[in-house]
């Protein structure tokens, strides 16, 4: 187990990190946006189960061989970015429905849920950041590295659901007010597609250079 002086250091490293909006927090702000709280709270929840299966990797070394092949790195990167691509263009092309100005197409929990966990699943980056965050606070003579990797995952990823949770929230709730607003919400499709297709796009070339 991490000693008290590590998790005194990583809780506020982590909630640093956290509260600067990310590719998944913009995510989930689109979804809740689109279609209500409840939407990005589950899509919310599908990112974190996708957190956690990195933070699997990570503890079993998996991330290192992501890190170290420029091939396996390349075929995620753009497997993600092909897939957040999509999302974007689907949300661009759906119909509005007529029993409301903005209202998005009705997804069950469940796809929600799915597609949360596929959209961090295959983000490399989430690898590659729990590959270099973590090891900053394992201290190899406290116990199992492994079971320290685990523990600080798992904090986490606890952090990023109160975090992440509260953005789907307050952008919710930002949205259910201004529903009455036509104009705006005649609008809002094209600009939540293109969020998504502007971070599928970003995903595919950043890092292109080498970086």
């Amino acid at each position: 187990m991490p000693d008290g002086s590590k998790l005194a250091l990583f809780v506020p490293a982590a909630l640093v990190l956290l509260v600067v909006p990310g590719p998944a927090v913009l995510y989930i702000v689109t979804q809740s946006v689109s279609r209500g709280r409840r939407a990005g709270l589950v899509s919310m929840l599908g990112v974190q189960t996708g957190g956690l299966v990195h933070v699997a990797a990570a503890a079993a070394g998996l991330s290192a061989l992501l890190a170290s092949s420029a091939v396996a790195f390349s075929a995620v990167k753009y497997v993600g970015a092909a897939y957040l691509v999509l999302l974007g263009l689907r949300r661009l092309l759906a119909r509005e429905g007529r029993g409301g100005i903005g209202v998005a197409e009705e997804r069950s929990p469940g796809r929600l849920y799915r597609q949360g966990v596929v959209v961090n699943v295959l983000n490399p980056k989430t690898a590659l950041f729990f590959l270099a965050f973590l090891p900053q606070f394992v201290d190899r003579s406290a116990g199992s590295v492994t079971l320290q990797l685990l523990v600080l995952g798992l904090l986490f990823v606890a952090l990023a659901t109160l975090s992440d949770g509260s953005y789907a929230l307050l952008a919710g709730t930002a949205a259910d007010r201004l529903r009455g607003s036509g104009r705006l919400l005649r609008r809002e499709r094209y600009v939540s597609g293109g969020v998504l297709v502007g971070l599928g796009v970003a995903a595919a070339v950043s890092g292109s250079k080498g970086s």
